[in-house]
């Protein structure tokens, strides 16, 4: 019997085509500007490291791994993920822009990183939190190869908390995106799951004390369009 991690590599390979396209479709291309306003915070925290080692966790079509390596441009990064057809879109991004020399992709989980401890000088997760086969497991193996005094940064899908921006937000979400996902990629599950991800993920302060519990210190939170998505920045002691 194929276990959660199986199936959900399954699935992302399954869509793997479609996902960039779905993606700037269904956010309506915010997602590009929620990516590079999380960058953009990795690389103030990195401005005093000259050759900063990066991980992409859960990279998926590494389009923040792109961005991350051509926003930080004395940086190197490594980027892992569950889903081969994932990984395999990614590679021919970084090659099409000639970042291969500062790039290497690995299939692998959060879950089990090939890291010696306290070797990273930051991590990045773009919507891959939701997608943890053991988030708690993750976020310590996240933790166990970052340096001390280095920052996770999480880009996460959320519920709003304003009462009229979560109406819409349910609407669309429960009704319409799994029909374009379907129309689109030819997989209702697909985003049907994803929905049902985001519903399921933590709310701000409880994600922050699950950092906490983690091993994480100095955990804050950014709203981005009206709660939509957040930005988490957490630091190891």
């Amino acid at each position: 019997m194929a276990t959660d991690k199986e199936n959900i590599a399954l699935m992302f390979n399954d869509i793997a085509p479609t996902y960039d396209k779905l993606n700037h479709i269904l956010s309506l291309n915010i997602d590009k500007s929620w990516r590079r306003k999380a960058v953009n915070r990795l690389k103030k925290s990195l401005s005093k490291v000259p050759q900063p080692l990066i991980l992409d966790v859960a990279c998926g079509t590494a389009d923040s791994t792109v961005q991350i390596a051509k926003s930080i441009e004395n940086a190197h990064v490594s980027a892992i993920d569950i889903s081969e057809k994932m990984l395999e879109i990614g590679m021919g991004k970084v090659e099409k822009l000639n970042l291969s020399e500062r790039v290497d992709f690995h299939n692998s989980c959060a879950e089990s990183i090939d890291f010696q401890d306290n070797t990273l000088d930051a991590a990045f997760v773009a919507f891959g939190v939701r997608n943890f086969s053991d988030r708690e497991k993750g976020l310590k193996e996240i933790l166990r190869v970052l340096k001390p005094k280095s920052s996770l940064f999480i880009l996460e899908l959320s519920e709003p908390q304003n009462v009229i921006v979560r109406w819409i937000y349910n609407l669309y979400f429960k009704n319409i995106l799994p029909h374009i996902g379907k129309l689109v990629s030819g997989n209702k599950n697909a985003y049907r799951y994803l929905q049902k991800t985001v519903e399921e993920f933590p709310m701000p302060q409880e994600f922050i004390e699950i950092l906490e519990s983690a091993g994480y210190q100095n955990v804050r939170h950014k709203a981005l369009s009206f709660g939509l998505c957040r930005i988490y920045q957490a630091e190891k002691p």
